[in-house]
Parts: C-alpha cells; sequence; structure tokens
C-alpha cells in the first residue's frame, strides 16, 4: 500500500496553488521557507491584518515513508541513499500537504463550516511570535498525552 502524496511531483506547484487559493481568499501576504536543518516547512500569510504560520515536518513524511518502505538487503542503494531519498520524497509530499490542508480549511471557512478562528486558530500569530497553539500548549493548557 502506498502513502498519500509519496508520488507528489512538484512542490512548486503546490506553492504556487497555496499563493493563488490564499490570494483569492483575500490574504494579504503569503511566504514559504523551508528549513533544510530541521526539515521543517513554513507557510505564513496574513488575512485581515492576523498573521498565520503553519509548519509541516518533511522529516517526519520520510520516516513514515520509511515505515511504509522499510529498508532491506534487498533495496537498492545504501542505507544512506535510501534515507536521503526518503527525506526528498519527504521534502516534496509537504507542500501538497500543507495545501490541500489550507485548501480544505479554507474551503470550511467559505461555507460556513468553521469560522476563520475555528479554522486556524493554532496556527494564528500572538504578538510574541508564538502560534496559539505553542502558548497554550508551553502554558499548560493542554494536557497532551504523550504516545507510548
Amino acid at each position: 500500500m502506498s502513502l498519500p502524496y509519496e508520488n507528489a511531483t512538484s512542490g512548486e506547484k503546490a506553492v504556487k496553488d497555496m499563493q493563488k487559493l490564499l490570494q483569492e481568499f483575500g490574504c494579504g501576504s503569503f511566504g514559504q521557507m523551508m528549513n533544510f536543518g530541521t526539515g521543517e516547512l513554513l507557510v505564513q500569510f496574513t488575512y485581515r491584518g492576523q498573521p498565520v504560520s503553519v509548519k509541516a515536518s518533511a522529516n517526519g513524511y520520510a520516516a513514515a515513508w520509511m515505515k511504509q518502505h522499510p529498508y532491506t538487503t534487498r533495496s537498492r542503494g545504501s542505507r544512506a541513499d535510501y534515507e536521503k531519498k526518503a527525506k526528498q520524497i519527504g521534502s516534496v509530499a509537504v507542500y501538497s500537504i500543507l495545501r490541500d490542508w489550507i485548501k480544505g480549511q479554507i474551503t470550511a471557512v467559505e461555507t460556513g463550516i468553521l469560522s476563520f478562528e475555528g479554522a486556524f486558530l493554532g496556527q494564528m500569530l500572538l504578538q510574541n511570535d508564538k502560534t496559539v497553539l505553542e502558548h497554550a500548549t508551553a502554558s499548560g493548557l493542554l494536557q497532551l498525552e504523550s504516545k507510548s
């Protein structure tokens, strides 16, 4: 069984799609950045003056891909080549994942299923440049159970 988005081919197209979607929705700005060290994709935009920051982990996707497609002695290339391939797949997939997630959230707002705040509350930036979710987690407002 394949992992969703493992055959995505263009991060650039997904970025353009995100930008177009957000602009049509009425967002005032848009930007994206990939942190190669952490493997984290950051997408930021503003809507009616409210900054929003969404992060996705290419390394997290790579780990999921490696779990779905384990390395074996029959695999082509070395383990390092295999891990490099997984990171490359992850770095393309996260763009499509975020595009589709943002599209879903915007559609929910436009159709009245959610308010903008309901759709993006966790990703809204506070004055201290932390997201609402980061603040709630750090202050103990959320009692998140760790995965065992």
